[in-house]
């Protein structure tokens, strides 16, 4: 089969690009960044493809869509699960693509208290309302060897030896990646049922807190002390991980975040089980058959130092760039005169020094051009040591280490470019 996955470089998207490549169907991959030079790999903005046309242009030999796309909070949720995909079963429609497979949310159905809910609700709705062998699946809390997202939560939050306990959160149930999977394929296959939607939930309803203490537990540490915090704080978590999606940054935490987590992700999978024959996997169990590695204690580690590393590293070259612009003036303008440049010239590169560090650090912060920060960062960095060696050469050997003290810097920048990746 020839299948347009849409999202196809998701954390559900991947794993069903490589069963499927794996079984020989031809996959026709769609998201918004290409990641690899494939052939069938497509950049597309799905928000931007409200054209039914576009679409069919891109159906010439398929044989089904996969629709895994989603759009997080401070992206074009609307254009992404409403207008861009009904522009996608319009075209099905038109060009006679009979099957189409839609991930939605849990939930969404019965309780939409969000943009996200809502939105993944009305882009049922657009698909329903076509004349397709549509199917609607609605996961939960997806977990699986690969993590994004919530999966990659619940690992970060289990390396805490203290684990925060939101309140006002409702019980979840953990699907298995692999589960999820199964049942696309179950649905490419010819004759399978359609026009129905179907809740995919793990066997076992859980705590937020239960699921992480799991993973805690499969990443062989010692139960975590659980601090149960006040409304404030938790509130001040989700606005810090708002402010992060200001930023650029996809996170977990956010005001959406809080919203879902108060609805649950809990769902009947017995419709599923009926109608596909599986038994979904029990989370314990299955954690139990795939021992984590060092690498999974390394993730989870690593999760929870990610947005302190930017964050205190961007805040860091700011202040320098303050600092130097300020009580600073007098010090970087004695050290220049040390190394006999001219006063002028001396005030001009303190002045460029500074301004530098700040764009770097705002750079660093916001993502879209975090990369390029970082790499300014380590070149400034460096250039730092030329002209300090060249101008002051005493500096190495100041008791308070300025020159020394780069070099931990710079490996905080090659472990921040190293980690700056989201999947």
């Amino acid at each position: 089969m020839r299948i347009l996955l849409v999202g196809g470089t998701g954390l559900i998207g991947s794993a069903i690009h490589a069963r499927l490549s794996a079984e020989g169907h031809e996959c026709v991959l769609v998201s918004r960044h290409a990641a690899a030079p494939e052939a069938h790999h497509i950049a597309l903005d799905i928000a931007r493809t409200t054209d039914a046309s576009t679409w069919k242009s891109l159906l010439a030999g398929v044989d089904a869509v996969v629709n895994a796309a989603g759009a997080l909070q401070g992206q074009d949720m609307q254009g992404v699960h409403v207008a861009g995909s009904a522009a996608l079963y319009a075209a099905c429609e038109s060009a006679g693509v009979r099957r189409v497979i839609l991930f939605s949310a849990i939930g969404s159905n019965r309780d939409a208290l969000t943009d996200f809910s809502r939105t993944k609700r009305d882009g049922e709705a657009a698909l329903m309302a076509r004349d397709l062998d549509w199917v609607v699946l609605r996961p939960s809390v997806v977990v699986g060897r690969a993590a994004y997202g919530g999966s990659a939560l619940l690992r970060g939050l289990a390396s805490l030896p203290v684990l925060p306990v939101m309140p006002d959160t409702a019980a979840i149930q953990p699907v298995h990646l692999d589960d999820v999977v199964d049942t696309v394929v179950f649905f490419l296959q010819p004759g399978a049922p359609s026009r129905l939607a179907l809740d995919l939930a793990g066997p076992r309803r859980m705590a937020f807190s239960d699921a992480v203490a799991l993973f805690r537990s499969w990443l062989r540490w010692r139960p975590a002390y659980r601090l149960h915090l006040p409304s404030w704080a938790a509130s001040a978590a989700y606005r810090a991980g708002d402010v992060a999606q200001m930023l650029g940054w996809a996170t977990p935490v956010n005001a959406t975040a809080q919203g879902e987590m108060r609805r649950g992700a809990t769902g009947d999978p017995e419709p599923w089980r009926q109608v596909t024959g599986m038994r979904p996997r029990d989370l314990e169990v299955a954690l139990t058959r795939e021992p984590a590695s060092v690498q999974e204690r390394w993730f989870a580690r690593l999760y929870v130092l990610k947005p302190l590393v930017f964050g205190v590293f961007g805040l860091f070259w700011i202040a320098t760039g303050i600092i130097s612009l300020g009580p600073g003036w007098e010090i970087g303008m004695s050290l220049l005169r040390e190394g006999r440049l001219q006063e002028q010239f001396a005030a001009l590169t303190v002045i460029a020094g500074a301004l530098a560090d700040i764009v770097i650090g705002l750079a660093i912060l916001w993502r879209p051009l975090s990369r390029y920060g970082l790499w300014a960062a380590l070149i400034i960095s460096l250039t730092y040591v030329v002209i300090g060696t060249t101008l002051v050469p005493r500096l190495w050997a100041d008791p308070l280490g300025p020159m020394l003290k780069i070099w931990p810097v710079l490996m905080l920048n090659l472990v921040a470019m190293a980690i700056r990746e989201d999947r």
